[in-house]
């Protein structure tokens, strides 16, 4: 784990550490809605536009082959990070949502008909959900849901209940953004693989930015994630898909640079990735992304995870401790850094608003999984979530002006 004076040398690379919002030190507790970015990531922006800006895979000028170079480095710099065997299993996207809706759409679309089966699980954001339930609904296939226990874990028993040979598509979260459960992905894979020939994928948008992935290893079919979760900037996504499957997908947006040949009657599509990357790419975001998996694994992704598990089982403890909160997140020690509440008699955004005036940025709202909300007895909850230039300090002072929201509010404690 990282040492106090390691903390301190990392903080400093963060210059939004520098602001007072209301007069007060900033502490920012929103990660799982997106992280702040290092000194060397903002520069990495500003050296990009000035030595390599270009349209890639066109032209054969020095900035068109520049741009080319550093895009297609760093499509390879992710494969190696998420342990893809090739780089073109690589396809940059704006983010996890559209890597989603890409699956959801190319493949599901043209994959599955009426009697097949898309299992998913009731701790799925969004944006892996809605997909899904428009797949259902335009083929005619059966959306299943995968529930939890009181722990916030899906009990194996379900696993086996819900997955049968008409299943067709299991998509799961890798670690919820409301609860904090990491599913057990190995396992479960092992009985998908065993017990249909369903394709997998893993909602990786709150699993790789803190711990190690290895899609090779787990062999999942698709992965998706967000760069902008993982210190880099915003606007760029990734999608992992093993080979084959990628290059008998449909594309998703045509237009420039994805086409082979295009002639007045029809048009033949290049392989992946480029047949998913439609229009001039965003290598910035790209070339931004191979920067913050440098800073990442400066650190160590293992020393991060170590570090960001301390500090949330660190809070947990301090707010299970509080009569007047009731705690969503799991138990469990094998969790992501985020642990979502609710003042018993108070909204969300109430409370949220209160800490803002000490400098305190939490989430408040639904968090995107108002199913799972439901699933809680919840329409909307409180979510801290932790990243590696936060501390036991900031935590202990968000904690002390949990008193300061129940005595404005007229909570009894």
């Amino acid at each position: 784990m990282f040492t106090n004076k390691e903390i301190e040398n990392i903080r400093r690379e963060f210059p939004f550490l520098k602001l007072k919002p209301n007069g007060k030190n900033i502490v920012y507790f929103d990660n799982g809605a997106t992280t702040q970015k290092p000194r060397e990531i903002l520069e990495n922006i500003q050296n990009f536009y000035e030595t390599e800006n270009g349209n890639p895979h066109r032209g054969a000028h020095y900035l068109a082959m520049k741009s080319t170079e550093v895009y297609e480095n760093a499509r390879q710099k992710v494969a190696d990070f998420v342990g893809a065997k090739k780089a073109s299993e690589i396809v940059f996207l704006r983010n996890a949502t559209e890597a989603l809706n890409l699956i959801a759409y190319s493949y599901g679309l043209n994959n599955l008909s009426e009697g097949d089966e898309i299992v998913i699980s009731i701790m799925e954001h969004h944006s892996n959900l809605v997909p899904w339930q428009q797949v259902a609904r335009k083929t005619g296939a059966k959306l299943k849901y995968l529930y939890i226990d009181e722990d916030k874990q899906i009990p194996f028993s379900e696993i086996e209940e819900k997955v049968t040979e008409k299943t067709k598509i299991l998509s799961i979260t890798g670690a919820s953004n409301v609860v904090g459960t990491n599913p057990d992905i190995e396992k479960i894979v092992k009985y998908v693989r065993e017990n249909s020939r369903a394709k997998i994928i893993l909602d990786g948008a709150q699993l790789v930015p803190h711990r190690k992935v290895n899609v090779s290893e787990l062999d999942v079919d698709f992965l998706a994630f967000s760069g902008h979760k993982m210190y880099s900037a915003l606007g760029i996504g990734v999608l992992y898909g093993k080979e084959d499957i990628l290059n008998e997908m449909e594309p998703f947006l045509t237009g420039g640079d994805m086409i082979e040949y295009v002639y007045e009657d029809h048009t033949t599509f290049l392989n992946a990735p480029q047949r998913f990357e439609a229009g001039t790419a965003n290598v910035e975001g790209a070339v931004n992304l191979a920067a913050a998996i440098d800073f990442v694994n400066k650190y160590g992704m293992e020393r991060i995870d170590e570090y960001e598990r301390y500090l949330t089982d660190y809070c947990y403890e301090k707010l299970i401790k509080l009569e007047y909160l009731e705690v969503y997140t799991t138990s469990n020690k094998n969790r992501a850094p985020v642990i979502s509440f609710n003042f018993k008699e108070a909204h969300p955004h109430d409370v949220a608003s209160i800490l803002d005036t000490y400098g305190i940025a939490i989430r408040s709202g639904h968090h995107c999984a108002q199913p799972l909300h439901r699933f809680l007895g919840s329409n909307f909850s409180c979510r801290a979530s932790f990243a590696i230039y936060n501390t036991v300090e900031e935590i202990d002072y968000f904690v002390d002006h949990l008193e300061d929201v129940r005595r404005i509010l007229g909570i009894e404690s």
